[in-house]
């Protein structure tokens, strides 16, 4: 039986492939209905489409009954832990940690500036050719608290250093230090709110985050302050935050929504005071070389018996 990896990138764009396994090009297809490279028995590695619709990400799984190794071009998995059913057990599930850090921390700052320094605003004045100044709020001085402080969180942190900002405040999973100071558990972090000017959202979606951004969470916002979502939509809830922006007391720039694409009439689009970008943190022409370079990386170290990066979960270990 040959090991197979099916890879979303064609084999001979991807320099450096470690010998030893054969490896077979299948990203589902423009409609999703490309049909498999190979025999799904024979396959070790399934590297998940980027980018495609769920139904296509997950509809080898079942078949994959010899698959060892599920590697996301994602860092959320979310996707894919939704369908561990259809998995056998003993399969390591990797995210792309690595892969997405530069690219969407750079749009965490981009909608930051955006919004605070009103351009949306300057293109709506310069497709009427109307030269509206005016005095917007700046980054520098202003109190950030990210929720969501690993490895997208720490890289929204270093961009935000020469912005001058007066004070980041950080909250994940479970208390911990860091080099740049101390991060607070995801119990803390009605009690930060009060206190921030902007809150950027970088956090994993999982059943203690979802939802998370609730009426009461948005309530506990200070007046004026700008929510920033990088993470996945259903961590906010849609209506609560709609409810919100109507008020005028906060704004928002969001890069995922809920539902998502965000259907044309939904009343989040004409919310006042609301930014949104198409869920483009991750694809730029920063994913690429990351992306490759990660593959050919585990990739080896899954050739050569060595542990793997960025290991998420084993199916069928404690209750997987």
């Amino acid at each position: 039986m040959s090991a197979d990896v099916w890879l979303p990138l064609p084999p001979d764009d991807v320099e450096g492939l470690p010998e030893g396994l054969r490896y077979l090009f299948w990203d589902g297809g423009e409609d999703g209905d490309q049909p498999f490279p190979g025999d799904p028995a024979n396959c070790a590695v399934y590297v998940v489409p980027y980018m495609t619709r769920w139904s296509v990400r997950v509809r080898p799984l079942e078949r994959l009954t010899n698959v060892r190794l599920v590697q996301t071009l994602t860092a959320g998995v979310d996707d894919i832990t939704a369908a561990l059913s259809s998995i056998v057990p003993g399969v390591r599930l990797c995210n792309a940690r690595g892969v997405h850090e530069t690219s969407t921390a750079e749009l965490a700052l981009t909608l930051t500036l955006s919004a605070l320094r009103g351009i949306p605003g300057f293109v709506r004045a310069q497709r009427q050719e109307r030269w509206e100044s005016g005095f917007h709020p700046s980054l520098a001085d202003k109190n950030v608290l990210i929720v969501g402080y690993g490895a997208i969180g720490a890289a929204i942190e270093d961009r935000l250093v020469p912005f001058e900002v007066a004070r980041v405040a950080r909250v994940a999973r479970s208390r911990r230090t860091t080099e740049r100071g101390p991060v607070h558990p995801i119990a803390d972090v009605l009690s930060l709110l009060p206190d921030a000017d902007v809150v950027i959202l970088s956090t994993p979606l999982t059943e203690a985050t979802r939802g998370l951004v609730d009426a009461r969470f948005l309530a506990r916002m200070k007046d004026g302050a700008l929510l920033v979502n990088v993470a996945r939509g259903p961590v906010v809830d849609t209506e609560a935050l709609v409810a919100a922006l109507g008020t005028g007391r906060i704004s928002a720039a969001l890069d995922v929504t809920d539902p998502e694409p965000l259907p044309p009439g939904h009343p989040l689009w004409q919310a006042p005071g609301v930014l949104i970008s198409p869920h483009v943190g991750g694809p730029s022409s920063a994913f690429l070389p990351r992306a490759k370079r990660l593959l050919v990386d585990q990739l080896t170290r899954f050739v050569n018996q060595e542990p793997l990066r960025n290991v998420v979960l084993t199916t069928g270990a404690n209750g997987q």
